[in-house]
């Protein structure tokens, strides 16, 4: 059986069709773009931006630097293609790594390094790292403070000696008051007896003739 030279181009074409089709099918998601890029040298960073070419979720994204210190932030933030990860403050000169990992639409992971590096950020300046003179006041201040606080501890033996000294004389009146209380006893029960004796010798020379 032969097929017509027509019938052939249309089977050829339909394949192609459909290998057009299938591919995107086949295919899976991919990073696009990153902020930094990819080997690039930036002046300054705060933040890193990655761009795949579908909505990805469940993201993990981690920038280390050249001693393998961590600076990111917090978690990164997956808002459909785009994966924003924030910086824990502006990146010094040096060598870095973004590390990324991402689940992609079709259920994938996609993982990755990119490596960038930071040359002309601005460095602190002195006035910011100099102490201020306020700041170095309460360190004039600290001996006179620590004399105020010794002042009452030293006062202490005076205090206990006023006390003992004005608690003696309340023991002297107590003592004293004791004497007085138990000569007057005794000065009221000789009062009492003497007045027996006279009057039973008034007695006794009335019976007598």
């Amino acid at each position: 059986m032969k097929r017509s030279p027509f019938a052939a181009l249309t089977a050829f074409l339909a394949a192609l069709v459909l290998l057009g089709t299938a591919g995107p099918a086949l295919a899976h998601d991919a990073l696009k773009s990153s902020d930094p890029a990819k080997g690039a040298t930036v002046e300054s960073v705060d933040e890193v931006k990655l761009e795949f070419t579908s909505g990805v979720r469940i993201p993990v994204v981690v920038v280390r630097g050249a001693g393998g210190t961590a600076h990111q932030s917090g978690d990164p933030r997956a808002d459909g293609k785009v994966v924003t990860q924030e910086l824990k403050g502006a990146l010094p000169d040096g060598k870095y790594t973004i590390a990324y990992r991402v689940v992609s639409s079709d259920g994938h992971p996609i993982e990755g390094e990119i490596p960038f590096t930071v040359k002309g950020a601005p460095s602190p300046s002195p006035s910011a790292s100099a102490p201020s003179p306020s700041s170095q006041a309460p360190v004039t201040e600290a001996p006179a403070a620590q004399a105020q606080a010794q002042t009452p501890a030293s006062s202490a033996p005076a205090e206990q000696a006023g006390a003992a000294s004005t608690s003696f004389p309340v023991w002297l009146i107590v003592v004293v008051g004791g004497l007085v209380g138990v000569g007057i006893g005794f000065l009221l029960s000789a009062r009492k007896k003497q007045p027996t004796g006279p009057r039973t010798e008034s007695r006794t020379d009335e019976k007598k003739p």
